[in-house]
């Protein structure tokens, strides 16, 4: 026989010969799987459900949520979820919704002030070591996730697209598990495109416990939950058309690019309640190699080696081919702004390298384009010529503070927005002694020495990495209060404390 006990989330069963309880649903989470839980992550289920654990007794392994006391013998349990502790979530730079309208989204920036705390740490030429390390999630070419889910603590997920798989990290036993998709569930696998999803939490929909975020696939746009007690996942069709580029958010509007039934490319728009809205033929365009959608100006941009898609919520989207022999470069960084609020993107001729103007609707004129004398690495006002920062219009001359950064690349891989700062601020990669051409430096070309610094109002050596090859490959994220930096060739994510040092 067995006592029911039901809390407000969920119901658990008390073994009336041993004592143990048994979890047989929770709100949101659908099959319960306990008995794979029991085998070892009962701790991090209890940190996940707020239900209490033992402190000095052994008659229950795990207790519903509020119980305060074991019912056994009367001591004291440890109630975890009363009072959690507040992490900013993360879903990549390409999804923060905190930035200003004047500022692109849909780039590497973040609204996360990092520099208040990296900026505590002894300043360059002192070169610095990482503070923890974590072990890579088993499929390592993967974006990440960080935020609580609906749970009362928050959790990391890794999900690689290219092979469809979704991995959890358990905090407490530090191992990842690969959520395993429940029956019926979408194939997450992804390849048309730049990676990039849309947390549930931007939308206008019911929050549900479990709820990640709206997922392209190649078969159709998702909603992707967890349940990570049982170690699965799920989704739920909102678009069913292959899609063809990550979506994006503009005004209350969600935009998708996807592959119509006769071959051509559709853009079809959503509410922000996932109900229907119009859809747009866009003829016979590019079907792969788009990037993630920039929103700015109340538009979205898909730029692709051929032209530009731009999209402004209530008219139809516009197609811009790139002029002459100029093609992007994309591979080099994202757009910019001009100090006048035009976004630009740097390309080449086949002659020499320049800016074009994006989005520009004029009537029977060209963009305006402004030559420049380099390759300049970055994006958002972020930029460097070879190893100085460009600070004032993106084709304006570098800035040379130490003329022995002559013979270093700088690589911006994420910038840090924050309004009380003059100048812009990020993390970046800095190769050392490298005298060729950036795009071989970015290609499969073996850097003999590059450091991961920081660069805002002290410039700050966060850690040196030897051998570095496909740069473009590492990926920042923030999680548990810590900066991280992830390569799939490296052994170990690198993270950096964000508390001021005392």
């Amino acid at each position: 026989m067995a006592y029911r006990w039901e809390t407000p989330a969920s119901i658990w069963l008390e073994d009336e010969r041993s004592g143990q309880f048994e979890l047989v649903s929770s709100d949101g989470l659908g099959r319960i799987d306990w008995q794979a839980a029991a085998r070892g992550r009962l701790a991090d289920c209890a940190h996940l459900l707020g239900a209490s654990l033992p402190q000095s007794c052994d008659h229950a392994a795990i207790y519903p949520e509020g119980f305060a006391f074991c019912p056994t013998c009367g001591r004291p349990l440890e109630r975890l979820g009363i009072a959690p502790g507040r992490h900013p979530d993360w879903w990549g730079p390409y999804a923060d919704a905190l930035l200003p309208r004047h500022v692109p989204h849909g780039l590497p920036v973040t609204s996360l002030a990092l520099g208040d705390s990296l900026e505590e740490r002894p300043p360059a030429p002192e070169v610095g070591r990482f503070d923890a390390a974590m072990p890579p999630p088993p499929n390592a070419h993967c974006v990440f996730a960080a935020a609580t889910f609906g749970f009362p603590e928050q959790r990391l997920l890794a999900l690689a697209p290219g092979r469809g798989v979704l991995q959890y990290w358990d905090p407490l036993a530090e191992v990842w598990h690969v959520l395993l998709p429940e029956e019926g569930a979408a194939d997450l696998a992804f390849g048309a495109s730049d990676y990039g999803w849309l947390p549930t939490s931007h939308l206008q929909v019911p929050a549900r416990r479990g709820d990640v975020a709206l997922v392209p696939t190649a078969r159709g746009l998702y909603r992707l939950a967890i349940n990570p007690v049982s170690e699965t996942c799920r989704t739920e069709a909102v678009l069913a058309a292959p899609v063809v580029a990550a979506p994006g958010l503009m005004r209350r509007q969600l935009g998708v690019l996807v592959r119509n039934p006769g071959g051509t490319l559709g853009l079809c728009a959503l509410g922000t309640d996932l109900s229907p809205g119009p859809q747009f033929d866009c003829g016979a365009l590019p079907l792969s190699g788009w990037t993630r959608p920039i929103g700015y100006d109340g538009q979205l941009f898909w730029l692709h080696g051929e032209g530009q898609l731009a999209w402004r919520p209530g008219e139809a989207p516009r197609w811009l081919a790139w002029p002459d022999t100029w093609l992007p470069s994309l591979d080099l960084g994202g757009p910019t702004l001009s100090r006048d609020g035009r976004m630009w993107l740097i390309g080449h001729d086949g002659q020499s390298y320049s800016f074009l103007e994006l989005g520009a609707e004029r009537v029977q004129a060209r963009p305006q384009r402004e030559p420049i004398d380099g390759a300049r690495l970055g994006f958002a006002n972020l930029l460097f010529r070879r190893g100085h920062p460009v600070v004032d219009e993106p084709w304006s001359g570098e800035h040379v503070e130490d003329q022995h950064e002559d013979d270093s690349l700088v690589l911006p891989l994420l910038r840090s927005f924050n309004n009380n700062r003059s100048q812009p601020s990020g993390l970046v990669l800095r190769f050392h002694k490298y005298t060729g051409r950036a795009e071989e430096a970015l290609a499969n070309r073996v850097i003999a020495r590059t450091t991961v610094e920081w660069i805002g109002r002290r410039n700050v050596i966060l850690d040196e990495v030897a051998r570095l090859a496909r740069p473009l490959e590492c990926v920042p994220f923030v999680y548990a209060n810590r900066l991280w930096l992830h390569h799939p060739d490296w052994n170990r994510i690198r993270g950096w404390n964000l508390e001021a040092p005392t």
